[in-house]
């Protein structure tokens, strides 16, 4: 029998499961997506202890999709949904307290809720004014009741420190983390480690590069979507394909000790990183679930870790702070994003 996926608790009175399920791939960037079975899909993940969702406001439609799906249980207890608040690029500077009411009312307007579980704020840009007292207004909602926690997503560790110093009650920041980008290690942890914030992790698999499909393969000449694009740098950054092999390799021997497959690896990798509360899994379907399941289990042994270590230290590390890269203007990683998707879908 499978173990039961863990939890954790984010913040008193509040537990989340450690692996939880993504929503993005839910929003039809990466192929057409069929409502129906996309809620039967969240109903099977729920039955396997997987009770929290993350979305966002920009994932076009999926906030809707969760809300369907709370509809159908009759809106019981026991899933948490996580959301967030990303403002478009061209409003910031010139946000007004009720355009952040608005927002929120939206989001629990999409998920038919009275209130938000946990609201992850994110800022495009640290050079346009604003940023404090919208994460101030984000507090007075909560305050309200429209909001039971607040979390941040990509912030740089001064521009997060900046928030706490004013005050902001942030239980959790939502951070690409993985073998290939360690960005969150280091400063971004001792941060959140002292004022008791826990990392929610995505990009544990890299877009699917830490599988199997990659392993001994050539590298791609062209790439299907754009969360492909956007992992391929990283993988350019952390030293390349070849580099990408060799610790492939490493995770499959390791995988092999456990009878476990490469994403199950770093999937458990990242959970057992310091300050590291739970792990976001990408899913358009169920397909996948069983091995997400034993990977929130999954423990590796101090000769596991340091095969892992010693193979991640012989090459280069992604350089930066936590999205330092994606906010360099006109870069390669910028490039790829969408800065107004409320307004463009």
């Amino acid at each position: 029998m499978t173990a039961p996926v863990p939890r954790v608790a984010l913040a008193p009175g509040y537990a989340i499961s450690r692996v939880i399920k993504g929503g993005w791939q839910l929003a039809g960037g990466h192929g057409a997506i069929d409502a129906g079975a996309a809620v039967a899909d969240m109903a099977a993940f729920v039955e396997t202890g997987i009770t929290t969702f993350d979305c966002a406001d920009i994932y076009t439609g999926v906030e809707a999709l969760i809300g369907r799906y709370l509809a159908a249980r009759g809106h019981a207890g026991g899933v948490q949904v996580h959301t967030k608040y990303v403002p478009d690029l061209a409003a910031l500077g010139r946000l007004a307290s009720r355009d952040v009411t608005a927002a929120i009312d939206r989001s629990r307007a999409r998920l038919g809720v009275d209130r938000l579980d946990l609201l992850q704020f994110h800022w495009w840009d640290y050079e346009r004014p604003g940023m404090t007292d919208v994460a101030r207004w984000l507090a007075e909602a909560q305050a309200r009741g429209a909001v039971r926690h607040l979390g941040a997503t990509n912030f740089g560790t001064d521009a997060l420190g900046t928030l706490l110093d004013a005050g902001v009650p942030i239980v959790a920041h939502q951070v690409q983390y993985s073998v290939l980008d360690r960005r969150p290690a280091g400063a971004m942890t001792a941060l959140c480690g002292r004022h008791g914030i826990g990392l929610l992790c995505y990009g544990a698999l890299a877009g699917g590069f830490l599988s199997e499909r990659y392993l001994d393969a050539p590298e791609p000449p062209g790439l299907e979507n754009r969360s492909l694009v956007k992992y391929r740098l990283i993988v350019e950054e952390a030293g390349g394909w070849a580099r990408l092999q060799r610790i492939l390799h490493v995770l499959a021997d390791v995988g092999r000790r456990h009878e476990a497959g490469i994403g199950e690896v770093a999937i458990a990798w990242v959970l057992a990183q310091p300050q590291v509360a739970g792990v976001i899994v990408g899913a358009r379907h169920a397909r996948h679930l069983p091995a997400t399941v034993r990977a929130s289990t999954l423990h590796l042994t101090e000769d596991d870790a340091a095969a892992i270590a010693a193979v991640l230290a012989d090459g280069p590390a992604v350089p930066g702070d936590v999205y330092e890269l994606e906010r360099v203007k006109g870069g390669r990683h910028a490039a790829i994003m969408r800065y107004d998707l409320n307004t463009t879908g």
